[in-house]
């Protein structure tokens, strides 16, 4: 695809600005070119999330070309995790060389971008405007490396489909989905009434699919607090819980008993985000009947993508700021869509046939390099996200696990989220 065209449909998403950030001054690198000496021998660590789709192969390359370097990966079992983890230590001791930072609390970081190494000059300009924005703090210091984006289609079980008398060819799924919010509901519940299972894994995936299409959500940049009184968002969940949750299989994602389900077939569809193409492939290994509809409720959406981050008083700052460099270029970015269906920020990517002409074996050979395309160029907006939105946000998906699991009823659940609200 055009890459001028795809940098103009991108621009429009933008998920936060970078004059709209709060942010701390200048330190770490000048922005040159990174001057790690090659022959002095470093352990270089990164520290990621989910599937970043980094294999071991992936990184033995980069150690074949720098036979000095030893890189170690740890994995945290998802983003919260992680995040917790950041922000215990960022500016003291125990964080890996790289970090990986997921849009949701990058904000958050990018408050103390002066703890941030800045990214070389050599690297900047290369990726959509947006996500360079986005990592840019208010003195104009590029701190994180762009890795994905996450444009959003349906991922569904075609064996589970067809026994539902539901189409199974990804063209006729499309046209089946394409519709409002209330329309995928409508389906999710034509499929309980055939199967008497849920279709959907996850309400609060649904929650964070209408969410990713409004542009304020919880605050505004002026820091003015809309969340409790915010209608889209209150309609957000009044729907979520009426109607998602008793079509879904969970309330939430990542736990052990989630992972198992996208084998055991206890849902058929999933809102797909191009990373999580790797998360059911690796959860369902020998499951055939997956495969991805071009389509989202709604129109368009983007759930996630990440940067990479160097804390800038690491041991290894001009080697970790070199292999993420590395790492986050065109070359890597499609070697990591094709193992985990990361979809890549980088604009050359964009024009690369190993990219939009790839096919997924495991989705029947659904063609996810095209599809990621589409369905970047149908997201129309994307929300600000301040420093704050992760807590927010986190207060809510706990409002509807709270309703999932009995605990509290459909009104008392919200209030509760309002005095939690009211009291951060």
């Amino acid at each position: 695809m055009n890459s001028r065209a795809f940098r103009r449909s991108a621009v429009a998403v933008a998920a936060f600005s970078a004059s709209a950030l709060v942010l701390a001054g200048c330190a770490g690198s000048s922005g040159d070119a990174p001057s790690a000496d090659p022959n002095e021998e470093i352990t270089l660590t990164i520290a990621t999330f989910n599937n970043f789709g980094y294999t071991d192969e992936l990184l033995q390359e980069y150690m074949d070309e720098n036979p000095n370097v030893k890189i170690v990966h740890n994995k945290a079992a998802e983003s919260a995790d992680a995040r917790a983890n950041y922000f215990q230590k960022l500016g003291k001791e125990g964080l890996a060389d790289i970090e990986a930072v997921e849009i949701d609390w990058f904000a958050e970081a990018m408050q103390y971008s002066d703890l941030l190494a800045e990214v070389p000059d050599s690297a900047k300009g290369r990726w959509l405007d947006w996500k360079e924005a986005g990592a840019t703090d208010g003195d104009g210091r590029l701190v994180g490396f762009g890795t994905d984006i996450g444009p959003q289609s349906i991922c569904y079980r075609s064996d589970l489909f067809a026994a539902a008398g539901l189409p199974t060819d990804r063209a006729d799924v499309a046209a089946l989905f394409e519709g409002d919010w209330n329309h995928f509901l409508d389906i999710a519940d034509q499929y309980k009434a055939a199967t008497g299972k849920p279709m959907i894994d996850s309400a609060n995936s649904v929650l964070q699919g209408i969410v990713n299409q409004m542009e304020f959500t919880y605050d505004e940049p002026d820091g003015t607090v809309i969340a409790t009184t915010n209608p889209e968002i209150e309609d957000a969940y009044n729907l979520v819980v009426e109607r998602a949750i008793p079509n879904s299989a969970y309330s939430g994602q990542w736990s052990d008993d989630w992972n198992a389900s996208m084998t055991n077939g206890e849902f058929a569809a999933m809102l797909c985000p191009g990373w999580m193409l790797g998360v059911i492939s690796g959860n369902a290994p020998d499951v055939t009947g997956w495969d991805v509809a071009d389509v989202f409720p709604n129109g368009g959406g983007n759930w996630g993508g990440s940067y990479l981050t160097v804390p800038a008083n690491g041991a290894n700052v001009d080697a970790a700021l070199a292999l993420s460099d590395w790492l986050t270029a065109p070359e890597q970015q499609i070697k990591a869509f094709a193992e985990a269906g990361t979809f890549p920020s980088q604009l050359e990517a964009y024009e690369n046939p190993e990219l939009t002409d790839f096919i997924n074996p495991y989705f029947n050979d659904a063609p996810t390099g095209e599809i990621g395309a589409s369905r970047a160029e149908a997201v129309t907006v994307a929300p600000y996200k301040s420093a704050d939105y992760f807590k927010y946000h986190d207060a809510l998906q706990n409002a509807v696990n709270r309703v999932f699991d009995g605990l509290e009823d459909q009104q008392t659940s919200w209030d509760t989220w309002v005095a939690e609200v009211e009291a951060f």
